[in-house]
């Protein structure tokens, strides 16, 4: 007869259900206020749904934490971190357009942390996740297209036949004509400036109701960051005469009565940053062209400053809560 074995958690396995867990409960107390305030039946339906999806996480990330005898993070809740009564700090579109590219994240995190596990208890609540960020993709996809407000990659000319790099100039970028963007470069380009629209869009509300001024602060420099990278992004566009993604600066409201807490917004805020530095690194590796080689990494190395910046004021402020970690062996040789 066999003997069935506990395997306990890898440290990858604990840090993927340690972030999930904060995010799912992040994402509930944002989605609730965003149930709050839209008036649009359909948008209404996909935030209900993103809901229902976070709920159901956070139920089974809870039991998996009771099971391995480990602490259940405090993430985020309603009675400290979320004011259902606060007027719409956004528009309904702005919501519909959010809960998209939540959705993309979460498929590419979800996807990583599948990649990431051992046991197959994980894999399977992982291979789940990834089935229904997917759906959730799809459906606020359907939504956006239906109404019109689905920015769409730059279209370029079909290929006629199959060609290969011939001489050396095809990596120019820093003298001498630059070749015109490949579709990889393209679309590379087009999502960084995407996700900085909607990261200026959320952080230009936030500014608005942040209780802190040194939070304040904070934010409106990363809505300055991100403009700044907005604009380079659209004047390579430009380049090759092609459009950039449509702005939604008009989507935060004029409210400055705050829905969440500042230690949320500051915690939305830097794993937004965390999502960006990954994604940058990702365009890096497909961008052959030698003046993208060398944007990437100068863009990364502000955000990896501003993200840091960040740390510092939730350690001051007691926000930061902090993830397994590893022994220290030197204290404990050390310990009297």
């Amino acid at each position: 007869m066999q003997t069935e074995h506990h395997v306990d958690l890898t440290s990858a396995e604990m840090g993927n259900l340690w972030t999930a867990y904060q995010n799912d409960t992040m994402i509930i107390c944002v989605v609730k206020y965003a149930l709050a305030t839209v008036q649009d039946t359909e948008i209404r339906s996909v935030l209900e749904f993103a809901l229902q999806l976070s709920q159901s996480h956070v139920q089974q990330l809870t039991a998996m934490f009771n099971e391995e005898q480990l602490p259940i993070p405090d993430g985020f809740n309603e009675n400290e971190d979320l004011n259902l009564q606060a007027p719409p700090l956004f528009t309904d579109t702005f919501f519909l357009t959010y809960i998209h590219n939540m959705g993309k994240i979460g498929i590419e995190s979800y996807g990583l942390a599948l990649a990431n596990s051992s046991r197959l208890d994980q894999c399977q609540y992982f291979t789940n996740c990834l089935t229904e960020y997917t759906q959730l993709f799809n459906q606020a996809l359907q939504v956006l297209l239906s109404k019109g407000n689905h920015t769409r990659s730059p279209h370029i000319p079909k290929p006629k036949q199959v060609q290969y790099v011939q001489k050396q100039s095809y990596l120019t970028g820093w003298f001498g004509k630059r070749r015109p963007l490949n579709s990889l470069e393209i679309s590379n380009i087009y999502f960084s400036m995407i996700r900085n629209i909607l990261g200026k869009a959320l952080v230009t509300g936030f500014s608005q109701v942040a209780r802190s001024q040194e939070v304040r602060n904070y934010l409106i420099r990363g809505r300055d960051i991100s403009a700044k990278h907005i604009e380079i992004f659209g004047s390579i566009l430009s380049e090759d005469h092609l459009p950039p993604a449509s702005k939604w600066d008009a989507e935060a409201t004029d409210s400055t009565v705050a829905p969440f807490s500042d230690k949320l917004m500051m915690f939305h805020v830097t794993a937004l940053i965390s999502i960006g530095i990954t994604h940058y690194g990702a365009c890096l590796g497909t961008s052959p062209r030698r003046d993208l080689g060398a944007l990437y990494p100068r863009l990364m190395a502000e955000i990896v400053q501003y993200s840091e910046d960040g740390a510092n004021i939730m350690i001051d402020n007691g926000w930061l809560e902090q993830p397994p970690q590893a022994s220290d062996r030197d204290q404990l040789a050390n310990k009297q």
